[in-house]
């Protein structure tokens, strides 16, 4: 499905709940707050993706290991092509462009492909950004 020129019309925040987006195309997607914190864009996270899915004993950074629930803390509007969301355990590094929005939305079961790693996770890896 292409998403490009597809836009928000209109973005709820919960910060103890989640994010609901309608889109330009009459699509409506919720994305539960601790799912948005581990899909977050960041290359950290894209790395953390990519290690869990070859080792399922992959250790996790400080703060994703709390007991504590995940929560939004902040959000902010980048340009007209992203938020930012700042969450409770200090990570606020992913820019959550609209395609990435769109990518990621729970509903869309053809997101994943069978190792369950989005399309911009199958990229080259950040230690390797050029795929060298």
């Amino acid at each position: 499905m292409d998403t490009k020129g597809i836009t928000p019309e209109h973005l709820d925040l919960k910060k103890d709940h989640g994010l609901t987006v309608r889109w330009s195309d009459g699509v409506e997607s919720f994305f539960p707050i601790a799912y948005l914190r581990k899909m977050s864009p960041s290359a950290e996270m894209r790395e953390l993706r990519k290690q869990m899915n070859t080792n399922p004993l992959t250790i996790l950074p400080d703060g994703m290991a709390s007991s504590n629930p995940i929560v939004a803390t902040d959000a902010e509007m980048v340009g007209n092509y992203a938020i930012k969301i700042h969450f409770s355990d200090g990570h606020a590094t992913g820019l959550y462009s609209w395609t990435y929005l769109r990518e990621i939305d729970p509903n869309n079961d053809s997101i994943k492909n069978a190792d369950g790693l989005t399309k911009s996770d199958q990229g080259p890896s950040h230690s390797n950004p050029l795929g060298l």
